[in-house]
């Protein structure tokens, strides 16, 4: 099957924040989500997750265009989805938030082999405006280094 490779991703997120522990989630999309998602019209720059009551976590702020074929069934592009993860997980997830202060981002949005909408989504820790400055400074650093070496090497 020669499906194209969707692939969004969230380029921010490493920047603002320092990752502790991934997972992959399903999500549970309308048909016209999963349309507009196949053609590559989402977005998840600006979203995050959270617990509703009973313990389900939905990603909030994520943007899904509307589908360009769709009738008057089309979907709402900013309303929460149901992220699909196995219990202990969730548990697991629910406790750290709530005791740590951690939060939860979507860091990738892709479709699988068999053609399902996942979400890759890290338990992070906001940074600290040094903890940027840091960072900067060590991209800065490596790519001078990366010059220095293709200049030597050439």
């Amino acid at each position: 099957m020669g499906q194209n490779r969707i692939n969004i991703l969230n380029r921010k997120a490493k920047f603002e924040y320092e990752f502790l522990d991934k997972y992959t989630a399903g999500i549970k999309l309308a048909g016209t989500e999963i349309k507009a998602i196949r053609e590559g019209k989402a977005s998840i720059a600006e979203s995050f997750c959270e617990f509703h009551n009973g313990g389900e976590l939905f990603v909030i702020n994520m943007h899904i265009e509307e589908y360009s074929h769709a009738t008057y069934f089309n979907h709402n592009p900013k309303s929460e989805r149901k992220l699909l993860l196995n219990k202990k997980e969730l548990k697991k997830l629910e406790k750290e938030v709530k005791n740590s202060g951690l939060t939860i981002i979507p860091t990738r949005l892709f479709i699988n082999e068999r053609g399902l909408a996942k979400l890759d989504i890290v338990l992070a820790k906001g940074k600290k405006l040094y903890d940027k400055r840091e960072t900067i400074k060590n991209r800065d650093n490596k790519r001078n280094l990366d010059r220095i070496k293709k200049a030597y090497n050439n």
